[in-house]
């Protein structure tokens, strides 16, 4: 019996001559030793509807005790039932900013500026703040930038700005896509180069770049970083240069995406990945990064890359065929409780660990193994059990669960499935018997839906040697 890994899988490409990694589908791996392997497959965690908005959710954070989001065109705060409360209204557009100061929360919404101090919604209307496309809070200021230059606020009156009280990226005239505030340094991600400023005060800016901190790579988008375990992860790269997912820190940016995750990004245009939404989240162990695609979200796990010393990622993804646009969102922890919103629907919810499905709808799952070769002597596949956690689902429910194989890693058999079994069924072994066999090499894919909610630890397989 050969025991096959199951955290990453093997495929081939249809039209090159190249090996491919299967990432899981729905499925987050996790470091633990079981005693059987060194990590599993945990089901992903589902999106339960707690409300609707009055619009599509574009962001949200929890502030001065409660849940403040942006529903559409109008800023709202959220009680711990889901009852929405309407406090103002704010301009139209795509994902909104929002940072706040001790007493006043700030939001960036159409490229324009807000602040909501707990009982009146007042815009910023000075002219010499031009348009925001970004707003941090750092030191007492509003530091805003319109694209090319960083302005900040007075400290005495956070709806004025002078005219002197300005910056830009002097180190290159790349523009200004978005700030971050990290151990009370900014940072202006441009498109091709980052730079951190630093409070150094005086009469005029009061930042100043800090020298030897510049990094040569660059945010592809507004939204697409974000404070991650200490550092600034971001969607990028440098001049001339494919985009990756970096981590910035200390002067320097470390790449973290795999040659698999770059290819993914490579299979957008530079306007679809302008569009991405970074963002993350520390629960249970885990610090994960969310990197939101048009038709799927790739999630990177810092922890279980340092437990398993080798990148560790995942896809999230909705519908039950192909890859769909994950409705999960704009992660915030608040009422003891992680919410979220839907990019493609006025809902919004709380995650939840005791179902995998998203709103109310099933999705799949999916996972495959890396090749299985006997020595270039070919197998016959006699039993493949898969060592899991079943007897977990919904009352009632009796989901099924299937795999196929392929030989060249393109084409595949027709799925076989088996009863993954009914709630309590927590002693159920999962094995396929007589599952023929293979001359050279061989990839086995398992899939099924979010209703058969099963953690999988390890695969078995059987092997006998052909006889040549």
């Amino acid at each position: 019996m050969a025991q096959v890994s199951i955290l990453n899988g093997v495929y081939t490409g249809a039209s090159t001559a190249d090996y491919r990694i299967s990432l899981p589908v729905n499925l987050v791996p996790i470091a633990t030793n079981t005693g059987f392997s060194a990590g599993y497959l945990r089901p992903a965690e589902g999106i339960s509807q707690r409300g609707a908005a009055g619009g599509v959710v574009r962001g949200q954070i929890y502030w001065d005790g409660a849940l403040h989001a942006v529903h559409g065109t109008s800023l709202v705060r959220v009680d711990s039932a889901g009852t929405v409360t309407v406090l103002g209204a704010v301009a139209d557009g795509g994902p909104v900013r929002f940072t706040y100061s001790f007493d006043v929360l700030a939001v960036q919404s159409g490229q324009l500026l807000y602040y909501w101090d707990g009982s009146s919604l007042v815009q910023m209307t000075d002219p010499d703040l031009g348009i925001c496309v970004d707003v941090v809070w750092i030191d007492g200021y509003f530091m805003s930038t319109d694209g090319t230059d960083i302005v900040v606020t007075e400290l005495n009156d956070r709806l004025t700005v002078l005219t002197g009280k300005y910056a830009s990226n002097e180190a290159d005239p790349d523009p200004v896509v978005g700030l971050l505030r990290l151990r009370n340094e900014v940072y202006s991600l441009n498109r091709y180069t980052i730079q951190v400023f630093d409070n150094i005060g005086g009469a005029l800016f009061p930042f100043a770049p800090i020298e030897g901190a510049q990094i040569q790579k660059g945010s592809i988008g507004t939204f697409a970083s974000c404070v991650y375990s200490e550092s600034v992860a971001f969607v990028g790269g440098g001049f001339n240069e494919a985009i990756g997912v970096y981590l910035a820190n200390n002067g320097d940016a470390v790449k973290i995406s795999t040659i698999e995750v770059d290819r993914i990004l490579a299979s957008f245009t530079e306007v679809q990945l302008a569009d991405t939404y970074v963002e993350s989240r520390i629960f249970n162990g885990l610090a994960h990064l969310y990197v939101h695609l048009p038709d799927r979200t790739m999630v990177f796990c810092a922890n279980t890359t340092r437990a398993l010393e080798q990148p560790v990622w995942f896809t999230l993804s909705d519908g039950l065929v192909d890859f769909a646009q994950y409705r999960g969102r704009y992660f915030t922890r608040a009422y003891d409780e992680w919410w979220a919103g839907d990019p493609a629907s006025t809902a919004f919810g709380v995650l939840t660990e005791g179902s995998s499905d998203v709103y109310g709808q099933r999705v799949r799952w999916e996972f495959s193994t890396t090749m299985l070769f006997n020595e270039n002597k070919g197998a016959i596949v006699s039993e493949l059990e898969i060592i899991a956690l079943p007897g977990r689902v919904t009352l009632g429910d009796d989901p099924r669960i299937s795999t196929s194989h392929s030989l060249d890693g393109v084409t595949w058999s027709t799925d076989r499935s088996i009863s993954a079994g009914k709630t309590g069924d927590r002693l159920k072994r999962l094995t396929w018997f007589r599952m023929g066999s293979f001359a050279s090499q061989r990839v086995q894919r398992f899939r099924g839906a979010s209703d058969a909610h099963i953690s999988f630890g390890r695969l078995e397989a059987v092997l006998s040697p052909l006889a040549y």
